[in-house]
């Protein structure tokens, strides 16, 4: 089941409105995933790079600037989001960070230098409300609600997954070829670490911008190479990308305006965005792309 739901603003005097509009959006999508949400919120880069850390135990987070300061050898800066820490490093830092804090117990949730992800177990107006989503600014996002069907209820387990800097891929369906693809890209250096099929998408579109592709182009090679139904929107530092496989069996739907591109898998998330009643509305079209990129 689960639900998706993505919003990649085109008015940037919308951006201090972005947490709210997307907390109503995934919202309304609880029925179709009560164990678990997460959302990806992109921002304005600003100096540094960030690392967002989890903890089950809060209280895991004291003296972490401190500390990891200290083992970098340079200024740390952490912003405490409930269970989260956002954490800002000097640029090109964040890998030695995330590996200095996964080894001290601390569950990395993404990197970037515009990308913050944030995601837990519980209903999706819970999750949102913790981290207070509707108060969060930025240029575009992506959430996902879980219905868990094929591995357990995890805060790792929660999507939105990220493999690579500014990354990260929220899907609805079910992939039958991920554990010969996860094998694969481990030899190529992309690390999973968790059973979900989804992390493996995620992965796999990281290896292929890595590569040199396009988002575009990253997200032609799915409908190949990944065996299975699947509805995927992801997100980059600069794009919002959405597609289907060729049966499509998963529902979704799309709005355009002069202000913003809108995603979810049913229109009822949509129906309170501001001028949705003049929005170009329409189901994506299988095997199709569509990504914007700014």
């Amino acid at each position: 089941m689960c639900g998706i739901v993505g919003l990649y603003l085109k008015n940037d005097a919308l951006q201090p409105r972005l947490g709210a509009m997307l907390a109503g959006m995934l919202i309304t999508m609880s029925d179709r995933g009560p164990d678990s949400a997460g959302i990806a919120i992109y921002g304005t880069p600003g100096a540094g790079d960030k690392v967002t850390l989890q903890s089950d135990d809060p209280a895991a987070f004291a003296g972490l600037a401190e500390a990891m300061g200290a083992a970098l050898g340079a200024g740390v800066t952490v912003r405490i989001v409930a269970t989260h820490a956002v954490v800002t490093v000097p640029d090109g830092r964040a890998p030695e960070a995330a590996a200095w804090a996964e080894a001290r117990g601390l569950r990395v949730m993404g990197t970037g230098a515009a990308m913050e992800i944030f995601k837990e177990t519980g209903s999706p107006r819970a999750v949102a409300e913790r981290f207070g989503l509707a108060g969060m600014a930025g240029t575009h996002g992506i959430g996902h609600t879980r219905m868990a069907t094929e591995s357990a209820v995890t805060t790792l387990g929660a999507h939105p997954f990220s493999t690579a800097a500014d990354q990260c891929l929220v899907h609805n369906g079910s992939l039958s070829n991920h554990n010969a693809m996860r094998r694969r890209l481990a030899r190529k250096g992309f690390r999973t670490r968790t059973e979900n099929d989804t992390e493996v998408a995620a992965a796999y579109i990281s290896s292929r911008i890595a590569g040199g592709e396009s988002l575009g182009q990253a997200l032609e090679g799915t409908l190949a190479d990944l065996d299975g139904f699947f509805t995927f929107v992801t997100g980059t530092r600069t794009g919002f990308g959405v597609v289907r496989d060729p049966i499509a069996c998963k529902p979704a739907v799309m709005a355009e305006t002069g202000d913003y591109v809108a995603f979810a898998s049913e229109y009822r998330a949509l129906v309170d965005l501001p001028g949705i009643a003049d929005a170009r509305v329409w189901e994506p079209e299988p095997a199709t792309v569509y990504f914007w990129e700014r």
